[in-house]
């Protein structure tokens, strides 16, 4: 899951058949060229009017390089919601050209939901230069079926204005989770309103975070064979009871549940939140999206980590498109987002528009060419200070990625029951909340076969 992918419900407009893709035959333009319509998911929202127009710039750039392709946005953010992802493509509602999350690469590709672009990768002009690890999550039998976009690793974010009120020093975070607890409890003791630590409890997201914390003390969601729950564990329970203790006997995390993805957002854009976990894109969704501060937040390495929760998405094309409109998605796939300067990539646009530039957030060309080259212009451009992600650059190279289990969000929402229960009740019996989980995601897994 992810930061830009987040739990948030999402508007989704109706499309027509056509505009799907439907297979349609293209008309020929003068020029002799066949005209193509395409649908793309991912326009920023009205209420983002500086990267909507961003966007907006960049259609008409891309239709102004291909005259014989009409491209039409739709209006979603975030753009993945697991509530309406499935239904949406069952009932032919999906753009050409749509947005998948790592949870779900597999479900996708294993029912058609995507076209085999195998034949179509080399309209991605870099695809050479993508990880070959993060590419291997697209392909199924030799053949690829989407594009990466995003893939990130989970840290611990934190606001180092509030270290130093408190005393702390913003240069050497937190590399422990008794040294978290304490940095918490400093940071709650400024006054009422003071978080130390925030937590999420519901919409899939506090199961996502229970992975996340559980990954880092070494534990697992499930066994290897992908069968059973794993997380009725010495790590499991040491997740739930940390965080009991740190809600009940520290009183570092306040007093409010915390349930969908952006109500933690907004409490770090605040200024009042100390810490939380989350990608680096955390900073720039806090600082661009909630009014963050951007001198205020640093990002360091998941403590004692023995792995960390990765993640991430990709572009895939319907499978209903025709030819044309499947060449003209990955053409547009190639433009914005990926295109060294331009698109996404296009950091000095990004920092004229005051948005945060300089955050690590993402790690889909790694050390290659490419990637040495976008992070040059993301450092030239930045507009955030560079150095406070330091940390988190050099500790995360250190660290194994895990991927995220099999069927995580029908198990993210069985998790959210136990963070819950840990959050809201003091008395919580966090063997009987991982009991029930257990069970729960087991009949899940027996019915998924």
């Amino acid at each position: 899951m992810k930061r830009s992918t987040g739990l948030l419900v999402a508007s989704v407009l109706g499309l027509s058949a056509t505009a799907c893709g439907s297979g349609e035959p293209a008309e020929p333009t003068a020029g002799g060229a066949a005209k193509v319509s395409i649908t793309v998911a991912c326009q920023p929202a009205k209420s983002a009017p500086k990267e909507r127009q961003a966007w907006d710039d960049d259609v008409a750039a891309f239709m102004k390089a291909h005259p014989n392709v009409t491209v039409k946005s739709t209006d979603q953010q975030p753009c993945f919601d697991p509530k309406t992802f499935g239904p949406k493509l069952a009932g032919g509602q999906m753009e050409t050209v749509f947005v998948v999350p790592v949870t779900n690469y597999d479900d996708v590709i294993a029912q058609g939901q995507a076209m085999d672009i195998t034949q179509l990768t080399s309209e991605i002009k870099n695809w050479n230069d993508l990880r070959q690890d993060v590419r291997d999550l697209v392909t199924k039998d030799g053949k690829a079926y989407g594009v990466p976009n995003v893939h990130y690793g989970v840290g611990l974010v934190y606001n180092r204005k509030l270290f130093t009120e408190a005393g702390l020093d913003p240069n050497t975070p937190p590399t422990t989770w008794a040294e978290v607890r304490e940095a918490a409890k400093k940071i709650a003791a400024l006054g009422p309103g003071y978080v130390g630590y925030g937590e999420y409890s519901g919409g899939n997201t506090g199961g996502w975070h229970f992975t996340q914390a559980l990954y880092g003390r070494g534990g697992s969601i499930l066994t290897e064979d992908n069968k059973k729950a794993a997380f009725n564990s010495p790590e499991g329970k040491a997740v739930l009871q940390t965080l009991h203790d740190m809600r009940w006997i520290d009183n570092s995390m306040g007093s409010k549940l915390l349930v969908d993805w952006e109500s933690l957002m907004v409490a770090m854009g605040s200024g009042k939140t100390g810490m939380m976990l989350g990608a680096p894109d955390v900073v720039t969704d806090v600082v661009g999206k909630f009014k963050g501060n951007v001198a205020d937040y640093g990002i360091t390495g998941f403590p004692e980590a023995k792995a960390s929760l990765s993640g991430g998405e990709a572009y895939m094309i319907n499978p209903k498109a025709t030819p044309e409109e499947a060449k003209a998605g990955m053409q547009w796939i190639d433009f914005r987002f990926n295109t060294v300067g331009k698109g996404r990539f296009d950091y000095a646009r990004g920092k004229a528009n005051g948005n945060p530039v300089g955050v690590p957030d993402n790690a889909v060309y790694g050390d290659s060419p490419t990637g040495q080259a976008i992070q040059a212009d993301r450092v030239k451009n930045a507009s955030l200070p560079v150095e406070n992600y330091d940390p988190y650059v050099k500790a995360s190279a250190t660290i194994p990625p895990k991927a995220e289990p099999l069927h995580a969000q029908e198990i993210y929402a069985i998790l959210d029951v136990a963070m819950s229960g840990v959050l809201s009740d003091k008395d919580a019996d966090i063997d009987k909340l991982l009991a029930d989980a257990e069970t729960k995601v087991n009949a899940v897994l027996a019915a998924k076969g």
